[in-house]
């Protein structure tokens, strides 16, 4: 019996891809374990948005060979496609895979138990085709990951994301609905839509953009709710604006990347947009969808940030009122143009800035949730106990929500229901169960 064993690190976009490999070597025979169990196959899907991201993937790659020596140690994902080098220097790694070419892999692991040591990481700076690797990236079967763009050239001055994912393209329209097809069949009612610049997403030959992506997953009966990962600011069209506010499956529910509420650090990042931008597009889509839940990424102690650069991100996002925020520090990654700047900030201030907004974000969430009390929402059921008679699940705006009921929770696990919410104990609503939607 082979055994293998998967980690990961890094985006949504790299956990779709894992489980999309753990589909391949489960069709080889297979039998998935966990990561801190001996296994034949360790396969680590690395992410290098910081030099921290690459440490961690280098101790996961010395754990896993500690565990079982005479296993085989595969490394992918965007650390392995920037730094082949790097890895290949360590003698605990036995396959390195990029971010193409993975669709080999048992190939490849049959190769490096007779040949040894394999390396397949390809330049994709000038990539062209789309690599479909298709599963579901959630095996409860209520939610399914779909990646349909890959790759970014916007090169914002701390990413080395275009380095690891090369340029923008697109999964041609017929290979995406075959997806959703065949995702309807499995039972799933909801689909997530992911990509590294997702709103970039184009089949020319069909003559179709995002919006008009969305048009055709919604014809699927069986596909009930549609969401649709990060989007860059610069990436909207009014016709995406009108079909999310349209549509009775696309949910009010948006992540778009901030970064930082001062304008001076916008460019210092190569950020393609200003703060007036940003609010007159959050203006645009709360004029069509009040409700929209808008989460962010917001970096502090970016290069030459002052106090004052700090002040103007705080108000903003005040000013923005945000449902969610991922506040991280900045960590300077090598081969960047960050990385060189002058005035890096002091770790002590970055963490009291991060502190701040942090906090702020929490408050800002905390206030949205209040919306929502008393009153009746749709939730996706994800989680169940007939012991104790409770469901969970997630509303349309990615609030996560807790019932109680004694009508069997687990008969409607990946079914949407109706609740009625009570109150909220830290970060989950708490309701009553009312009926199925």
């Amino acid at each position: 019996m082979k055994k293998a064993a998967f980690t990961t690190l890094g985006c949504k976009v790299n956990f779709y891809e894992t489980e999309a490999l753990k589909a391949l070597l489960e069709k080889e025979g297979y039998i998935l374990t966990e990561f801190s169990d001996t296994a034949d196959v360790y396969i680590i899907n690395t992410c290098t948005v910081t030099h921290l991201s690459d440490r961690k993937s280098r101790q996961l790659i010395r754990r896993a060979k500690r565990r079982a020596p005479h296993s085989l140690v595969v490394v992918t994902g965007c650390y392995a496609q920037v730094s082949p080098e790097d890895l290949s220097s360590l003698p605990e790694v036995d396959i390195m895979v990029g971010t193409s070419q993975r669709h080999q892999l048992p190939r490849l692991i049959e190769q490096a138990k007779m040949e040894g040591k394999i390396n397949v990481v390809n330049p994709v700076e000038g990539a062209t085709e789309f690599e479909r690797l298709t599963y579901r990236a959630n095996r409860s079967r209520t939610r399914a990951f779909l990646k349909v763009q890959e790759g970014c050239t916007q090169h914002c001055s701390y990413c080395i994301v275009p380095q690891a994912r090369g340029p923008d393209r697109s999964s041609p329209l017929p290979d995406v609905l075959a997806e959703v097809e065949q995702i309807a069949a499995e039972g799933y009612r909801e689909i997530v839509l992911t990509g590294i610049r997702l709103g970039l997403y184009r089949d020319d030959k069909a003559g179709v953009d995002l919006s008009g992506l969305l048009r055709e997953i919604e014809k699927f009966p069986a596909i009930e709710r549609i969401r649709l990962s990060s989007i860059e600011p610069t990436d909207f069209n009014e016709d995406l604006i009108q079909v999310m506010a349209d549509s009775s499956k696309v949910c009010h529910h948006l992540h778009i990347p901030l970064q930082s509420g001062s304008d001076y650090i916008l460019e210092k990042m190569n950020r393609p947009y200003r703060k007036q931008h940003y609010l007159e597009l959050v203006h645009k889509l709360r004029e069509k969808m009040p409700e929209l839940a808008l989460g962010s990424d917001i970096m502090v102690g970016f290069p030459g940030e002052t106090y004052e650069h700090h002040r103007q991100s705080y108000e903003f996002i005040q000013r923005i009122a945000f449902s969610r925020l991922h506040v991280f520090r900045y960590s300077p990654r090598p081969h960047t143009p960050a990385s060189e700047m002058k005035g890096h900030v002091d770790p002590r201030i970055k963490e009291e800035r991060w502190q701040e907004i942090n906090e702020l974000g929490k408050n800002l969430a905390h206030y949205y949730r209040q919306k929502f009390m008393g009153r009746k929402v749709k939730i996706l059921a994800e989680r169940a106990s007939d012991e104790d008679d409770y469901l969970e699940g997630f509303t349309e705006h990615y609030l996560r929500v807790r019932a109680e009921t004694k009508d069997k929770p687990s008969q409607w696990l990946g079914q949407l229901v109706w609740v009625e919410v009570k109150n909220a104990v830290e970060e989950t609503l708490q309701g009553i169960f009312l009926s199925h939607a």
